[in-house]
């Protein structure tokens, strides 16, 4: 018994007999393919491209141009934050809820765990994904708004892109949260469902100036709401504290939460 052992631990092919040899990639490489495998799906669903680019730009354009309400001089100024909002909502909330939610509905998240991409990674590239695609919005938005005469200082888009981030990340965990934890066809309604309620609750908070200011307070305790209100005060160049704390509030309970409840499967 033991002569067999020896030969069968003796027999061995010399190291690198066999090119390819099959072995896990380095994270970093694996991060990158999932990201743009992620990235190419978002950007091939056209129902996704409606909700990231063709409603924003819509929405600014038409609201900076028609007579529209009294949104003062510069109607832009006043449009801008609340687009944003919409912008950031409809990549890092919507699109990525309802996505998820039908990837688990198919089994990929399962197959996909099945590799050597670490949980984490799976995670990760989407979030990278929904980031690229937020700050090509941003461009894009910023650009038709410069074309309009939104003319930003440098205080404004440093604070802008601060904000925008913790916007990204904060829908993005609340995104993660739903598709990761209810069926696929109560994601795909609720999610819609949840978009309308929180572009509402956006729009009221265009109107800062109107509104009574424990109404806006109230605002700030909404996502949408704290986003918009955070984004108009960074077009101004001030950085609005209390909207900042509630989408860092609304970032921890999100992530805390998906990170507890979150299904692949």
């Amino acid at each position: 018994m033991s002569v067999t052992h020896d030969r069968l631990v003796n027999n061995r092919f010399a190291e690198g007999t066999f090119v390819p040899r099959p072995k896990p990639n380095s994270p970093s490489k694996m991060l990158a393919a999932q990201t743009a495998m992620e990235l190419k799906l978002l950007l091939r669903n056209g129902e996704q491209l409606l909700l990231t680019m063709f409603i924003p730009v819509t929405l600014l354009i038409g609201l900076s141009l028609l007579p529209i309400g009294d949104l003062g001089d510069s109607r832009v100024e006043r449009v801008l934050p609340a687009v944003m909002m919409v912008a950031v909502m409809s990549t890092a909330f919507t699109g990525q809820a309802i996505a998820v939610g039908f990837d688990r509905r198919y089994g990929a998240l399962k197959r996909i765990g099945a590799t050597a991409l670490p949980k984490w990674g799976i995670i990760a590239g989407k979030s990278a994904a929904v980031g690229i695609v937020v700050v090509v919005q941003s461009v894009l938005l910023g650009a038709i708004g410069l074309a309009l005469g939104w003319r930003p200082t440098f205080a404004g888009l440093l604070i802008g892109a601060v904000v925008i981030a913790l916007g990204t990340v904060m829908f993005a965990t609340l995104g993660l949260l739903l598709g990761g934890t209810l069926r696929a066809e109560i994601v795909l309604a609720l999610a819609n469902i949840v978009w309308f309620v929180l572009l509402g609750i956006g729009s009221v908070a265009v109107l800062g100036d109107v509104i009574p200011d424990a109404l806006a307070h109230v605002l700030r305790v909404v996502p949408s709401g704290a986003l918009t209100l955070a984004l108009e005060n960074a077009v101004a160049g001030a950085f609005d504290w209390l909207s900042v704390v509630s989408l860092v509030v609304w970032t921890a309970i999100g992530g805390t939460a998906a990170a507890r409840w979150f299904r692949f499967t």
